[in-house]
């Protein structure tokens, strides 16, 4: 405990010392600090960055033209006759290939390959492919659509089959070839 001795005593005998508990007081005042320094860190990681301007149009009369959807390469690896390309465009179905699945071995180690697929992926990517120009940065979208029994070595084949589709890449003054597909897997 801590006292407070206000010298000597003015009056009518009344005690001038008094005993005040500080340790509980600065206990009181460390948990309101912590209280304080938590409370003032996290409002200011929950403010919005916002200023005056309005999502929108700059010109509020005039439309905006829809921006154009890429297209995307979808590729079904179902059944063992043929492969199915379909190009989509959002939702939309633009164009629908069957390719027969004519597979080659390569080597020993049971390694196959699509030409034909490869062949046929390469002719419609000059057709439709979006990203064909050497400067630009995005590459057009492959989604590989397959049954959960397909072999391992299937898919690398197909895989291999799309990344054989390339175009020319100007980065600098430096000009490079490289897969003009992204390739990923449709979720079931």
């Amino acid at each position: 405990m801590a006292g407070i001795d206000t010298g000597g005593g003015h009056g009518k005998g009344r005690a001038t010392n008094h005993e005040i508990p500080l340790i509980p007081f600065i206990d009181f005042l460390l948990c309101l600090v912590a209280f304080l320094l938590v409370t003032a860190v996290w409002s200011r990681m929950a403010r919005v960055n916002a200023d005056a301007n309005v999502p929108g149009p700059p010109d509020p009369e005039k439309e905006l033209d829809d921006q154009p959807k890429d297209k995307t390469l979808h590729i079904e690896v179902r059944g063992d006759r043929k492969f199915q390309l379909v190009w989509k465009e959002g939702t939309t179905v633009v164009n629908t290939i069957d390719v027969p699945r004519n597979e080659v071995k390569i080597g020993d180690k049971g390694d196959i390959r699509f030409p034909d697929l490869a062949k046929k992926i390469k002719t419609e990517w000059a057709k439709n492919g979006s990203h064909r120009s050497p400067t630009d940065k995005k590459k057009d979208q492959a989604v590989l659509h397959a049954e959960n029994t397909t072999e391992f070595h299937e898919l690398i084949a197909v895989i291999d089959a799309v990344y054989a589709t390339t175009r020319d890449f100007k980065m600098g003054g430096k000009t490079d070839e490289l897969s003009a597909f992204n390739v990923t897997f449709a979720v079931k």
